[in-house]
């Protein structure tokens, strides 16, 4: 008989350190939290029954600092720790550190995290468990010219990969050969920030491919079943944003078959606790799938196979980690409706979806009804530029996949996250797509349809809701006997019975200034707005200066022209190069009194792990240069001024 841990350590923070305490509870286990001073005030700190400082915000001194994670284990007396996704959760150091240090690792072997870690030896595993693979480069350790070697033998369109690591991180598409060496050393230095290692592999890129992942679970007495596929096809940028299970593209007996080759490559590496593999399939034949990948950990996803097939993983990640056997033949698992998950995060689809950050003004997080939030967020915390871009998961289950679809649109309509720009009105969009609906999915959709489902502008009653908030606020509210004197309305009344309006210049980040009136009959309250324009209602939640309304926020501000004219004093707006986003510069390339190109990479800026790099308006001169490597910059801070060279002069 086994005996389930006391108190467990959760290493790692946001909505999937939330989501594994609320497991812990449920079967009694005493959970400790751990915490950078970013997250001091962060909800999973809350919501644990004890938490512990690990260090200052950034990752390396915190979420990554193993000794300190080691004695927050010792100081609170857990047997066990959790390691989540991200961060250490596939590092097989840090579960042979636990290891040595008397704590169980809730994940596989340090040995299997090392070798599913290694995308070269994991090929070569599987390979000889007959799973298919997918064509590429053979051997580690490859030079940048054997990389530029092996993918001009394979052919374009090719896929460079790190080899540590996931989560499409350093991931890039190379389609033309002449790029080659300069996306070799972009993928080498993302990857090198991600995982520490900059190995690099290449593959043979499949045009239209669809991505199905296997959910299997194996205890430490031998058995391996799985849970069934999700599809993750749906995604931006190599990140996966909408998740389903089970999938439309397979039959009963490719089930079976993806099935079995997953169970072959937990076998493969001797796995135990819950895992994923990865496989690649070409839309057009689903029969031939290859696999990618074995992520050694939970998924971000895991919550659409727990609702078709009841099981709660993280508990099944407790008992297997300590020592339970499965009860489960795979013949006991079985595939009940549709559930269906989106990825709600800190981007901003308007201005090219990047990072984007602030602090919760207002939530709200639909749950019940066939809906579920997993979410780290709550009212009050800031979001910053230091760790992922994923602020809470929304998924929604029904007897079908329509049912599922409509649940989930509903939920993300229903969520207000006020403060922080997110990408929930535009995932409430993709689910409508047509292709979407029919379940005619690749990992390039989204990319190829992601300018339609963005807004060209803001929408005319958002002025309007704004407008009728600045009214409001002017009103003079009556005095202890009721009474408001009429001369201090703001009416619009001006000497000679003429009546103006009221208008009130507004303006949204990245758009034109507009000057906008409040319509007749708004209605304005603490939470809500609710204005009639053009016959049409519009009803909006608010918190200060932001408007939400179906997913979608605005951050409405007013507009000072004069204010704005001395901020851009003796600077042109073509010449100027501001921070996208807030973030880290990582690599300055210039300096001041240096000639460039029109096209020129300058800078680059991280933030929330993805790399945006700043790049020369025109050919010209920099005469100003703002900021250094490691820099910490805001959202449309100042970096760099490149004067444009003399017409007919060469640059």
């Amino acid at each position: 008989m086994t005996t389930m841990f006391d108190t467990v350590l959760v290493a790692n923070r946001g909505e999937i350190a939330v989501r594994v305490i609320r497991t812990l509870r449920e079967q009694g286990v005493r959970s400790v939290a751990v915490f950078s001073d970013a997250d001091a005030d962060a909800r999973h700190v809350r919501e644990a029954d004890t938490a512990v400082r690990i260090g200052p915000p950034p990752a390396a001194e915190s979420y990554l600092n193993v000794p300190a994670l080691l004695e927050a284990a010792r100081r609170t007396g857990a047997q066990a720790v959790h390691p989540g996704y991200g961060f250490l959760a596939e590092n097989a150091e840090f579960a042979a550190a636990c290891a040595e240090a008397g704590l169980v690792f809730i994940g596989p072997p340090a040995s299997a995290i090392a070798l599913m870690g290694d995308k070269i030896r994991a090929k070569e595993t599987v390979s000889a468990y007959e799973v298919p693979v997918v064509p590429g480069s053979s051997g580690s350790g490859l030079t940048d010219a054997q990389l530029d070697e092996a993918a001009r033998e394979i052919g374009t369109p090719v896929l460079l990969k790190p080899s540590a690591g996931g989560g499409g991180k350093g991931m890039r598409l190379v389609r033309d050969a002449a790029v080659l060496g300069e996306e070799i050393a972009a993928a080498r230095r993302e990857a090198r920030a991600s995982f520490g290692d900059d190995t690099l592999l290449v593959e043979r890129w499949i045009d239209r491919p669809r991505h199905i992942e296997i959910q299997v679970l194996a205890d430490a007495h031998g058995n391996v079943i799985h849970l069934g596929e999700r599809e993750c096809s749906l995604q931006r940028r190599h990140q996966k944003i909408i998740e389903e299970a089970p999938s439309v593209l397979l039959d009963e007996a490719t089930r079976a078959a993806m099935g079995e080759a997953a169970v072959q490559a937990a076998r493969s590496c001797g796995y135990v606790g819950a895992g994923t593999v990865e496989f690649i399939v070409p839309g057009n034949d689903p029969s031939s799938y290859y696999f990618m990948e074995m992520n050694t950990r939970l998924q971000v996803e895991h919550p659409v196979t727990e609702l078709i097939t009841g099981l709660d993983l993280v508990e099944w990640q407790l008992r297997v980690a300590s020592g339970e056997q499965l009860p489960y033949a795979q013949e006991d698992i079985t595939l009940t409706g549709w559930a269906i998950e989106a990825r709600v995060c800190a981007e901003d689809p308007s201005r090219g979806f990047l990072p984007s950050g602030g602090t919760v003004l207002a939530l709200r997080e639909p749950q019940g009804g066939g809906v579920r939030t997993d979410s780290g967020l709550s009212e009050g915390v800031p979001v910053g530029s230091l760790y992922d871009p994923m602020l809470s998961k929304v998924i929604a289950y029904g007897p079908d996949r329509a049912t599922a679809i409509r649940k989930l649109r509903a939920a993300l309509a229903d969520t207000v996250i006020l403060g922080v720009p997110t990408n929930a009105g535009f995932l409430r969009r993709l689910l409508a797509h047509p292709d979407v609906v029919a379940g005619n999915l690749d990992t390039g959709l989204v990319e190829r349809e992601a300018e339609g489902l963005v807004p060209d502008g803001v929408p005319d009653e958002v002025y309007a809701a704004a407008a009728a908030v600045r009214l409001d606020a002017l009103a003079p509210r009556p005095d202890e006997g009721g009474w408001t004197d009429p001369f201090s309305v703001p009416s619009g009344w001006r000497t000679g019975g003429v009546r103006v309006p009221l208008a009130f210049p507004l303006r949204v980040a990245g758009r034109e200034p507009v000057t906008h009136g409040a319509p007749v009959g708004a209605t304005v309250t603490a939470d809500r707005v609710t204005v009639e324009l053009d016959g049409a209602v519009g009803h909006f939640h608010r918190s200060g200066d932001w408007l939400g309304r179906d997913g979608d926020t605005w951050h409405v501000q007013d507009h000072d022209p004069v204010e704005a004219a001395l901020s851009g004093a003796g600077r042109s707006g073509a010449d100027t190069l501001a921070a996208p986003m807030p973030g880290t510069v990582t690599v300055v390339k210039v300096a001041v009194g240096d000639e460039v190109e029109a096209g020129q990479s300058l800078l680059v800026v991280e933030a929330m792990k993805m790399e945006h790099v700043i790049s020369a308006p025109h050919a010209g001169t920099v005469t100003e240069l703002d900021v250094t490597a490691g820099a910490t910059v805001a959202m449309d801070q100042i970096l760099a001024v490149v004067v444009p060279a003399a017409e007919g002069e060469d640059a």
